[in-house]
């Protein structure tokens, strides 16, 4: 169990917190909106409201002992205020919620461990989604490189992935298939594609896009 702290409550912040809550870690939601707090603060492990976040609030609140802190404020500046005041204390890891690319390269300089783009990530996903009828998810990885959970294609189904051989006829190599009953992490060549059965690619967007219709 990870101890991590997430400031700013709004809709992409409340995802992270809820989700973190559901996998099982201790999640401390911190936002200068008091009723936002108080509607979280029985899902969450410890939630507080605070009239700024300066570093002596911060350090009170035991930020450095935190594994790991998602700022997920929306307003930039203060964003990029607390991103400073969390660096300067020394805090294991931080993640940051992006508004733009701007932004984003901004928080890049200020060295923290990952960007977060929410909006232009799930348009990414929605646009996916929208112009490929087989695809269920998708994560962008890089320009190049994709993550794709589809629908198997019909003609997979009854054969084991050594008669396929995704990595030597399409170039693409498989992380997972998913069923009703179970997921199978990096399945074995003799593995068979069952009818309604979901498998997870990695490759190039390129050679991942012949998946889609």
């Amino acid at each position: 169990m990870k101890h991590i702290a997430v400031i700013g409550l709004g809709l992409f912040g409340t995802s992270v917190a809820e989700t973190l809550v559901q996998q099982g870690h201790y999640v401390l939601g911190i936002d200068i909106n008091e009723q936002r707090v108080q509607m979280l603060a029985r899902l969450l492990n410890q939630c507080v409201t605070v009239s700024n976040t300066d570093e002596e609030t911060l350090l009170a609140l035991g930020i450095k002992e935190y594994d790991a802190v998602v700022v997920a404020i929306g307003d930039i500046e203060s964003n990029i205020m607390v991103v400073q005041t969390l660096q300067e204390l020394g805090v294991k890891r931080v993640m940051a919620k992006a508004v733009s690319h701007r932004h984003g390269r901004v928080l890049q300089r200020l060295g923290v461990s990952q960007v977060i783009f929410p909006e232009h990530d799930m348009g990414v996903r929605a646009a996916h989604s929208l112009s490929g009828d087989r695809v269920i998810d998708y994560i962008e990885l890089s320009d190049e490189y994709n993550i794709v959970e589809i629908q198997a294609p019909r003609h997979f189904v009854g054969k084991t992935l050594d008669q396929i051989d995704l990595r030597k006829n399409y170039r693409v190599s498989l992380i997972a298939i998913k069923t009703a009953q179970k997921i199978l992490i990096s399945p074995p060549a003799e593995t068979a594609i069952e009818a309604q059965s979901e498998l997870v690619m990695i490759g190039k967007n390129e050679d991942l896009t012949v998946f889609y219709d």
